[in-house]
């Protein structure tokens, strides 16, 4: 299992952003490159260093890994993600037919704004499993390729688009991370059956199902389905229905043209007035003055 990370020795040798060992004054804060484009000149061994000051993830997307990190080995296989703090003194050893990506990301970067955000990811190193994550697996490479070709050719607001491309994939990573520590925390069948009346709130919500209905299509007792959601989320069945209402709600209320009874009436309400009194129960606000009308 990943351990704390250590301060570096000082025989460890400390790389930059690219991998030299100074850093220019003028040197992006994010950078990215292919695995095979470094790991194949040096025969896909990768010597033990760090990269002081500098936040790393390889996503592995393809063969396998044995990294070591800090005092431990770990032997990996594609599709894995490896977070790297500074001070971690990793090296890697890859097959021949290894493919994916490293993400470098500077401190500055990663402490900007909400750094916190991202902070579960680097308290101590991890190896975070990617198989079974279709769609996250697609959204990332679909990051980390933009990533690629915005290296490759500067534009205008280069430095920008850099930091929010990595940041996105970042925080991907992060919800990934914390959905697993969650399933651990709750037990597998529990979390299963509230990520699945989650997705089935998104496609029901407009039909105002009570939370009887939800629980017969998930085969659960409303009790049990209440209880879980209290547990993992801090809110009941209904309320959970009803923030998504909500939501959608004051999306179309902001972002429509439409008027209120119109928006009633696509969110599944007969009586607009209806409307207008619960979501002022719930919002603070009646429609209007939400509109600022």
């Amino acid at each position: 299992m990943p351990r704390h990370a250590k301060p570096a020795l000082p025989d460890v040798p400390q790389f930059g952003l690219y991998g030299e060992q100074t850093r220019g004054d003028n040197a992006e804060f994010v950078h990215i490159e292919l695995i095979e484009t470094r790991s194949r000149v040096h025969h896909w061994h990768i010597e033990k260093h760090t990269h002081s000051g500098l936040f790393q993830v390889l996503f592995l997307y393809g063969g396998e890994v044995r990294a070591s990190v800090d005092d431990a080995v770990w032997e990996c296989s594609a599709p894995t993600a490896i977070t790297l703090h500074p001070s971690v003194v990793h090296g890697f050893d890859f097959s021949a037919e290894a493919h994916g990506y490293v993400l470098t990301v500077d401190q500055n970067v990663m402490y900007a704004g909400h750094g916190d955000l991202y902070s579960s990811l680097f308290v101590e190193p991890l190896a975070i499993d990617l198989s079974g994550q279709p769609e996250l697996h697609a959204r990332l490479e679909s990051l980390l390729q933009n990533l690629l070709t915005e290296a490759a050719w500067p534009q205008y607001g280069h430095n920008l688009m850099l930091e929010w491309l990595a940041r996105s994939a970042l925080l991907l990573l992060v919800r990934l991370h914390a959905e697993r520590r969650l399933a651990d925390q709750s037990g597998r069948s529990d979390f299963e059956l509230f990520s699945r009346f989650r997705a089935e709130v998104e496609r029901r919500y407009k039909e105002q199902w009570q939370v009887g209905q939800y629980a017969e299509a998930l085969r659960a007792t409303p009790t049990r389905l209440n209880r879980l959601c209290l547990k993992l989320s801090g809110k009941s069945a209904f309320d959970i229905t009803q923030d998504r209402l909500m939501l959608e709600a004051c999306r179309k209320l902001t972002y429509l043209p439409a008027s209120i009874a119109s928006i009633a009436y696509e969110l599944g309400f007969q009586d607009p007035a209806y409307f207008s009194r619960l979501f002022k129960k719930r919002m603070g606000l009646t429609p209007k003055a939400f509109r600022g009308g």
